[in-house]
């Protein structure tokens, strides 16, 4: 995790991770100087999921796929586009609880704890089963969050019964959909091939 995470970036897209990651890192600053500390706190939120494809060396068009869906699901918050645009909150936990249970099914790869992603050689049916259920638990787990911060931060973040099941739904559908493109992607990084070694080349020049 620790070579994935110092490599530099190589591809445009990698490039482009990388930027995100950066824009994130500033939008915290940005909101803890001129926002509420909420919105500070919000924006935090993003951090980890914008790390983690880097940390666990995942495919570039997933990382970029990954940093765009984050901050809009944060800075959504923040700019109370949620309350602006009524179905807005469920395409983004549609989006949002996928990217995170491809996240959470790759964590949980790379540390032995079960195999699903195809770095694991898992059979067909194991993401399509377990990652729905990932994403399951990841939506009730951010709906304990909301309820949290209404019952002991602000009055203002709106929850109510049919909000909380609407957005576990589709999070659960969001979850399926992930399913199916872990069983059929790969979304680990390939390897770059490593740079011949001086001597070699001068052995093939040789030649």
């Amino acid at each position: 995790m620790k070579e994935d995470f110092l490599r530099p970036p190589r591809t445009a897209a990698e490039w482009t991770a990388d930027a995100l990651r950066v824009i994130g890192i500033l939008g915290v600053i940005a909101a803890a100087s001129w926002l509420r500390p909420t919105d500070a706190g919000i924006a935090a939120l993003a951090l980890p999921a914008l790390m983690l494809p880097r940390m666990l060396g995942m495919r570039a068009w997933f990382d970029v796929a990954a940093g765009v869906t984050v901050l809009a699901a944060a800075w959504s918050n923040v700019l109370d586009l949620y309350a602006a645009v009524s179905w807005w909150d469920l395409v983004v936990h549609f989006a949002c609880t996928a990217v995170l249970a491809i996240i959470a099914a790759e964590v949980l790869t790379r540390t032995d704890v079960v195999g699903i992603t195809a770095s694991a050689s898992p059979r067909a049916r194991t993401p399509l089963v377990l990652v729905p259920l990932i994403a399951l638990a990841l939506s009730a787990v951010w709906e304990m969050i909301e309820w949290f911060g209404v019952e002991y931060i602000s009055d203002q973040i709106h929850v109510d019964y049919q909000d909380t099941i609407g957005d576990m739904v589709l999070g659960g559908i969001g979850g399926a959909m992930a399913g199916v493109l872990l069983a059929l992607i790969d979304v680990r990084r390939v390897p770059a091939p490593p740079f011949p070694a001086p001597a070699a080349m001068l052995s093939d020049r040789r030649r």
